[in-house]
């Protein structure tokens, strides 16, 4: 359910996809049955076409991966990471306007 420029991420290579990332990393959090997951992707896939080059955008479906979620704490669905550095600069939990997302996006690739 990736868009164009979205890594399909999992808990085998989340650590060298994402901690390791030269880029800022944005990770959806998301699962199939989930309609809120449904409605902010397109917002997801934009912002990946939108800072392709300066942030790397990565899903994992919560229902595949269960390491990942629980090692960061996610309970609700979907949640938006920012990491920088390999550390979580910032998050997002539930469904917000674009604009909301973009702007915690120019904070991370300032």
């Amino acid at each position: 359910m990736a868009g164009l420029g979205v890594v399909e991420v999992n808990d085998a290579n989340f650590d060298q996809e994402v901690l390791k990332s030269e880029q800022p990393v944005m990770v959806d959090f998301w699962a199939v049955w989930c309609g809120p997951c449904k409605a902010i992707a397109p917002i997801v896939d934009g912002v990946a076409a939108t800072y392709a080059g300066k942030l790397k955008v990565a899903k994992v479906n919560v229902d595949q991966n269960g390491a990942t979620p629980s090692r960061y704490g996610i309970r609700g669905i979907p949640a938006l990471l920012f990491f920088k550095g390999g550390k979580v600069a910032d998050q997002i939990v539930g469904y917000v306007p674009q604009d909301v997302i973009e702007e915690k996006i120019k904070k991370l690739i300032a």
